[in-house]
């Protein structure tokens, strides 16, 4: 796999995989950070998310590898990251994502 995404900035290589997440899916920390070719720096992919909030990053899209909300806290109202993925059609068992293997989208290079 190679990556195709230029940046200086790890947090800037982040939002740009974010970006690319289409509607409806969703990807983890863990498959953004192994497609920047740092397989072990998920919790770095958490804490770019965590900062992208002012910036038009679809960062409710990114979960954790097995479905959950982990990333709820740091938007404005606990509930708004559930809100915005039930907007886009998803459904949930507590925070925990329904379907989560049929949703998931995987980076790779177009």
């Amino acid at each position: 796999m190679t990556n195709t995404i230029q940046s200086d900035s790890f947090f800037d290589r982040c939002y740009a995989v974010a970006q690319r997440i289409p509607y409806g899916k969703v990807t983890s920390y863990g498959a953004i950070a192994k497609y920047l070719g740092t397989a072990r720096s998920a919790r770095m992919v958490g804490w770019a998310m965590n900062k992208s909030l002012d910036k038009d990053v679809p960062a409710h899209r990114v979960v954790n590898r097995i479905g959950l909300l982990t990333g709820k806290y740091h938007f404005d109202g606990v509930n708004l990251m559930k809100q915005l993925l039930e907007n886009e059609g998803h459904k949930f068992v507590g925070d925990q994502l329904l379907n989560f293997n049929e949703v998931f989208w995987t980076p790779r290079d177009a």
